[in-house]
């Protein structure tokens, strides 16, 4: 059996673990994208990396993840998209066209979505780099269809919503992926963390406190049961800068 894809999870969070200034405002947009920025003042000796790269050069890394929440807020309302026709069970089976999956090269990265509810609409393409969503038996036919008209992969890996741990094997088995770099937020952090699927953690905290209650932060999601235990971790390395931001890196210690 070959064994499940590494996933690594990289988080930037202020001090007191908030990953966003809001729970409806994208760090992808203005004015959060600056307002995040001067959080971290500058630094001649910056504890920052692109652990994206250290990833790649250590685990062969070749997956990006992310929820549909990083790129469409709660509140948006996604465009409308053509009623599909046909019989809808032809669309709920993994959709890996081979003009695509065939072409990668060495630098090739699959962007990876978890979006079962179909909210997501693809409108730009970068060399090098594939859209791959992750979606359920539930996600609806329209936006199956439309994904399969864009000529944009996807998996088939859950019922009502998609479960992790059958989609990371599946990018697996499936594409050849041998390790997954979260940058998601806490609400799909959280979700790898209940399914027991993160090996690793690399955490950067902002010398900067955000508060409010319901922010999302690191690892959000299901709390634990009565009497569980915490995911312990193993500190690796930890880093200072002048400006005051800290590394962390960690490992998942298994049980």
């Amino acid at each position: 059996m070959q064994k499940r894809p590494r996933v690594v999870v990289s988080v930037e969070a202020s001090v007191d673990g908030k990953v966003a200034l809001t729970r409806n405002a994208l760090l992808m947009h203005q004015p959060s994208t600056e307002l995040w920025a001067s959080m971290t003042p500058e630094s001649s000796d910056s504890v920052a990396i692109d652990v994206t790269e250290l990833v790649k050069q250590q685990y062969g890394c070749n997956a990006i993840l992310e929820g549909s929440g990083s790129l469409v807020s709660e509140d948006a309302i996604p465009s409308e998209l053509p009623t599909y026709d046909g019989d809808p069970d032809t669309l709920y089976e993994h959709f890996l066209p081979a003009e695509v999956i065939e072409q990668r090269t060495p630098l090739h990265m699959w962007f990876t979505i978890v979006d079962s509810r179909g909210r997501v609409r693809w409108t730009e393409r970068h060399e090098n780099w594939d859209a791959l969503v992750l979606v359920a038996r539930s996600t609806p036919a329209d936006y199956l269809s439309y994904l399969r008209r864009e000529r944009i992969c996807y998996l088939v890996v859950g019922e009502e919503r998609v479960d992790l741990n059958r989609a990371v094997a599946a990018m697996g088995t499936e594409l050849g992926i041998t390790c997954v770099l979260s940058n998601a937020g806490g609400g799909l952090n959280g979700a790898l963390l209940r399914a027991g699927l993160i090996d690793e953690l690399h955490l950067t905290l902002a010398p900067a406190l955000i508060g409010g209650l319901g922010t999302p932060s690191v690892m959000d999601g299901s709390p634990l049961s009565v009497g569980e235990a915490p995911t312990r971790l193993e500190l690796l390395s930890a880093q200072t800068d002048a400006g005051g931001a800290v590394r962390l890196h960690y490992a998942v210690r298994q049980s």
